[in-house]
């Protein structure tokens, strides 16, 4: 039985996720951006092993999040799900969140971050990267997806006794994907699930990017040393926290 943090976790892929895995007996810790969110979560939340509230668009409260995670800790894994589709804190909910509760919370076994398709469409461009500039690019988006699946390959290569990937869901019909998204929900939450759980004896899988279990080639930018460690340096200045 493994112990899992998930973001994001109270409703959509980050909900089907934590269900799966408390219906085959893993001990779970929601996360929610408010105390209200939780209402959708419904026999789930009586069933997590722990809750933790707090709005990954604001820094202070990642950090707390990050404190309060670690409290039910230590875990096997952490699933870094939330993530914005639009709006002014895409930066800080798909790239900042996840590095910072990456570089504070104690190192699980296994970490899996949340991609998307459209990272391939991404630019590997730091300049101005907390997109506060109105109409700086209209990529933001795939931007945040790129940085975070450059993140997750970095950790891999950086931490050898940690499985980092990332995995593309697909565009499924939650509330960010809308209800003409066209691709398998039910599928959404099946490899972020297995990459977290798998058995893994005499069989490391880390440094992948994923697409319903099957490993798939990411941006060129994803595996460029020379940008991951421009990023991770962008990333500590904008936070002042550095990864171990």
């Amino acid at each position: 039985m493994a112990r899992i943090f998930i973001t994001g976790s109270a409703g959509g892929l980050g909900l089907n996720a934590a269900r799966a895995l408390i219906q085959r007996g893993h001990d779970v810790v929601l996360h929610a951006r408010h105390e209200s969110r939780f209402s959708d979560a419904g026999a789930v939340r009586d069933q997590a092993a722990g809750t933790v509230v707090g709005d990954l668009a604001d820094l202070a409260e990642t950090v707390r999040v990050a404190e309060r995670a670690g409290e039910y800790g230590p875990y096997d894994a952490v699933i870094h799900n939330a993530g914005v589709y639009s709006g002014s804190e895409i930066f800080s909910v798909n790239t900042v969140a996840p590095y910072v509760l990456t570089a504070l919370m104690d190192r699980p076994r296994r970490m899996v971050y949340i991609s998307s398709g459209m990272h391939r469409w991404g630019t590997p461009d730091l300049q101005g990267i907390d997109w506060r500039n109105a109409g700086r690019r209209a990529a933001a988006y795939s931007d945040s997806k790129l940085y975070v699946t450059v993140l997750s390959a970095t950790v891999a290569r950086r931490w050898p006794d940690t499985e980092s990937n990332a995995v593309d869901p697909g565009w499924v019909p939650t509330r960010m994907g809308g209800r003409s998204a066209p691709d398998d929900l039910e599928l959404g939450h099946v490899t972020q699930v297995w990459l977290a759980t798998r058995d893994s004896a005499g069989d490391r899988v880390s440094g992948g990017y994923w697409f319903h279990q099957q490993r798939r080639e990411p941006h060129p930018a994803v595996n460029d040393e020379a940008f991951q460690a421009e990023l991770l340096e962008a990333l500590e200045r904008y936070t002042g926290f550095a990864l171990p």
